[in-house]
């Protein structure tokens, strides 16, 4: 995926000495509200192949990614509208020779900056001299608790022991560490280990966040699906963990959406908290939107980030609660959970405006559960690796 990427709410907490200032003064408020926090994928680059990547199946070419001075325009207007955090992804956003750049843009313009990352390609000088230009927070996903399993799913050889030494580097820097773990029928197993390494690193919060199914994720689903069982045993193994580790550190879960019987609010509702902009300067309501191929999705290349979010078509698609049908319309919860993935609901009903089959109240719902229970007994554990050529088949 993204490496990682914000929780579903799309933002990191911030440290208690970081003032929160919405810079858009007297700016127009909608009933949608303001964004409070953007995911700038700087690049689909990333020396990892994760199966269950959030990037799209066709990636962009570092040739059409944005420039330098594309990203510190776009940077000034993210604080002028009133962003607060911007989280540095990709891809893997290290391999940008103008990353440090970028991060002291965000802090001279205010804003809390967050790298995600791999972790795979720093070193320790560049990770201070990241801290030096203001950088707040790290996010370093992990693929699981020791190097054999680890690095089988990255696709990267070395990886596991990588990521553990540049851990080690954030917490000397004195920089805050969110630990992403990406979960899925092949490492659910080892989510006890995971949740010690988190605290043993001296991580504040780990993101215990089962796959969901878009982007490379869907095309792996048969190798991927964990079991009823498994997340049974996940949801025990989290509240036992939470309870043993309370005030010491946060774990932030996210059930896969195939068993769960309400929709998940997805990035606090489409256009309205948060939005994505991808390599290639494209404003997204979230990181997987792309999957759906019935929207156009303006460029920053094209129109300023204030027009995009107050006008565009894509963003004002799925905004609010007037474009959902029954029985979303009628529910109790719309104005909750609003509605749910668009996203999902496009890649399992092939139209984003359906109800979310997450919610028990899909028609949808049950077959989607006998799917993922199938898939989950299915004897298919090879992965299909994420790459700029479609893929790879594992063992090939």
């Amino acid at each position: 995926m993204t490496e990682g990427f914000p929780s579903q709410e799309g933002n990191v907490p911030l440290d208690d000495d970081f003032q929160l200032v919405n810079k858009a003064g007297d700016a127009q408020r909608h009933d949608y509200g303001i964004p409070l926090a953007v995911l700038a994928e700087l690049t689909h680059r990333c020396p990892l192949q994760c199966p269950y990547c959030s990037n799209p199946l066709e990636l962009e070419s570092a040739s059409n990614e944005l420039g330098t001075a594309d990203w510190l325009r776009v940077i000034e207007e993210l604080a002028e509208i009133g962003v607060l955090q911007i989280h540095f992804s990709g891809g893997e956003p290290t391999v940008r020779k103008d990353l440090v750049q970028l991060v002291a843009k965000a802090t001279e313009s205010g804003l809390y900056s967050n790298l995600i990352t791999s972790a795979v390609m720093l070193d320790r000088a560049k990770l201070a001299a990241l801290a030096e230009a203001g950088l707040k927070h790290v996010q370093i996903s992990f693929q699981g608790a020791e190097a054999g399993v680890a690095d089988r799913v990255g696709g990267f050889r070395n990886g596991h022991a990588k990521k553990l030494a540049v851990a080690g580097w954030t917490r000397e820097l004195d920089l805050p560490l969110t630990v992403n773990a990406v979960m899925h029928r092949q490492n659910l197993h080892q989510l006890p280990e995971i949740i010690e390494m988190a605290y043993t690193l001296g991580a504040a919060r780990i993101e215990v966040a089962n796959v969901q199914y878009y982007g490379w994720a869907l095309k792996n689903r048969q190798s991927l699906m964990p079991s009823p069982d498994q997340v049974d045993e996940c949801v025990r193994v989290v509240e036992a963990a939470r309870a043993r580790l309370e005030g010491q550190m946060e774990i932030d879960f996210v059930i896969p959406d195939y068993y769960a019987l309400r929709p998940k609010q997805c990035m606090g509702g489409w256009g309205r908290q948060f939005f994505n902009i991808s390599p290639a300067g494209k404003v997204l309501p979230c990181h997987a939107a792309e999957t759906i191929t019935d929207l156009r999705f303006d460029s920053v290349r094209d129109h300023s980030l204030a027009w995009i979010w107050e006008n565009s078509p894509a963003f004002n698609a799925y905004r609010g609660t007037d474009w959902m049908p029954d029985p979303c319309k009628s529910c109790k919860f719309k104005e909750v959970d609003f509605g749910g993935c668009r996203c999902q609901a496009y890649a399992l009903t092939g139209n984003a405006g359906n109800t979310d089959p997450a919610c028990a109240k899909s028609p949808l719902h049950a077959d989607v559960f006998a799917i993922a229970e199938a898939e989950s007994l299915a004897d298919q554990n090879r992965f299909i690796y994420r790459n700029f050529s479609g893929g790879l088949e594992e063992g090939k």
